[in-house]
Parts: C-alpha cells; sequence; structure tokens
C-alpha cells in the first residue's frame, strides 16, 4: 500500500552528452510501497534518467534525494537504500546461490544474512535453488536470485532494469507476486523500466512516458493509454516511437537539404 512518505525525489534533472540533451528538466517521485514504470522508445532518456537516480552518472543539472539523502553529497548512504536488479546481470558460475547470496548480504553489512536468504527464495519459491552452481540455473532462475540478492538489505528503493525480459510466464508471475509482497510489508518503492508493456501493466500502479528527454504522461496505465486515445500501454510505447522516428527523417532531410 502506497504511503505519503517520499523514497524518491529527483527534480529539475538535465543531463547532456556531446550532440544532444538526453533528459530535459524530469521530475519524479516516488512514495513508499508504490510501483512506477519509467517507460519509453529507445533513445528517450530513460536509461540516462536510471543512471542518474542511481548515482552512477552525475546530472549536469538538478538533483535526487533517497530517502531523504541527497545522492550527491552522501552517495554511499544514498546507495545503502537502494537496490538494483536487472535480468542482464551475469552472476557469479563458480559459486552456489546461498554462497553467491551470502557474500553480496555481508557486503550489504547485513550481520547474519541467514534469515533474509532463506526469506528471499521462499518468497520467490525457489529455496530449492540454495546449493545450486551458477552455471545450473536457467536465465529465469538467474533473474529471480538477482532479484533476492538485490532486496536482502531491504532497500526503500528497489530500481528494476527489464525485470522479466525473456522469462516464461511462470517465472514472470512469480517475480510480479514475489515483488508485490516486498511492496506490501517493508514499504518498499520500485521504479522499473521495461519494454513489456503488457507486463508494466501487470506490475505498476503509475507509469511515467518520456520522450526526447521529457516527461509526456505521468498516471495510472489505463488513464495515460485514454489520454492518449488508446486502450493499452503498448499502443502508447508505439505512438511515441513512430513519433520519435518520424522527427529523425525530418532532422535527415533538413540537414540533407542544400544551403
Amino acid at each position: 500500500m502506497t504511503s505519503s512518505t517520499v523514497v524518491l525525489e529527483a527534480r529539475g534533472l538535465v543531463k547532456d552528452y556531446r550532440r544532444s540533451r538526453a533528459v530535459d528538466g524530469v521530475d519524479i517521485v516516488v512514495h513508499a510501497g508504490e510501483r512506477v514504470g519509467l517507460l519509453g522508445p529507445n533513445g528517450a532518456g530513460k536509461t540516462t534518467t536510471l543512471l542518474m537516480v542511481l548515482g552512477v552518472v552525475s546530472p549536469d543539472a538538478g538533483s535526487v534525494v533517497i530517502d531523504g539523502v541527497h545522492v550527491d553529497r552522501d552517495h554511499s548512504k544514498a546507495a545503502a537504500s537502494i537496490g538494483f536488479a536487472a535480468g542482464y546481470l551475469p552472476l557469479t558460475d563458480r559459486m552456489r546461490v546461498r554462497e553467491y547470496l551470502t557474500m553480496y548480504g555481508q557486503i550489504y553489512g547485513l550481520r547474519d544474512p541467514k534469515p533474509q536468504i532463506a526469506a528471499g527464495l521462499e518468497r520467490f519459491r525457489i529455496p530449492d535453488l540454495a546449493e545450486a552452481m551458477g552455471t545450473e540455473l536457467s536465465s529465469g532462475q538467474r533473474t529471480l536470485v538477482g532479484i533476492v540478492r538485490a532486496t536482502l538489505h531491504r532497500p526503500r528503493l528497489l530500481v528494476l532494469d527489464e525485470p522479466t525480459a525473456s522469462l516464461d510466464p511462470d517465472v514472470a508471475r512469480r517475480v510480479r507476486e514475489g515483488l508485490g509482497e516486498i511492496c506490501a510489508e517493508d514499504g518498499t518503492a520500485i521504479l522499473v523500466t521495461s519494454h513489456d508493456m503488457s507486463e508494466v501493466e501487470r506490475l505498476c500502479e503509475r507509469v511515467i512516458f518520456l520522450s526526447k528527454g521529457r516527461i509526456v504522461a505521468d498516471g495510472p496505465p489505463n488513464e495515460v493509454a485514454a489520454a492518449y486515445g488508446h486502450g493499452a500501454l503498448e499502443d502508447v510505447f508505439l505512438q511515441l516511437a513512430d513519433q520519435r522516428d518520424a522527427g529523425r527523417r525530418l532532422e535527415v532531410e533538413q540537414t540533407d537539404r542544400p544551403a
């Protein structure tokens, strides 16, 4: 259940690269227990925004505050309140799952990570994988273990990049159900990026669409889709992608015109 406590407050984020402005004045506020999708076609600015939230990239303007801590002032303290997981992140093949999770529990500063490890494996219905080697895991199992790792320290903000990419329906359901429990029980806020709009509609109660580095929509999935005259988020995504492609064609045509 969403509370009034602000977990993520990003204000006026701007990031310029050599030839373009990737993020142009983005404001994002996420409350405890809230599940928010950060969406948009390639080049919309969502990855750069995500990296600024994580503190990996410094904004040229604006600020990011995680659970009351300014990322630019105390990066270590802010990072301690964040968990990050992505389907493409590798696991250590030469370690057993329990050993891998124990190592990260210690990195997170947990004195005894065993209870959190057991609870996490049970939450995502994979306790039988505790003694499996990394080489024995399927891509879906690796994703589930990665989310358990990212939530061992009960982060205030969980950032997920394509968490259900290429997963079969059963594993994707486990991801959604487990994340829902984390939000409800711990008040963890989730910020997720994905190209799978149907999964986003199932997982997120609110979506933010970016286009050309700016927020163009922010609200419940059904309301955002309706505002664009559609019945599903996928149609909104495709419309924004078509607008992006049309803009690129126009830029090329103007560049190619003789002076």
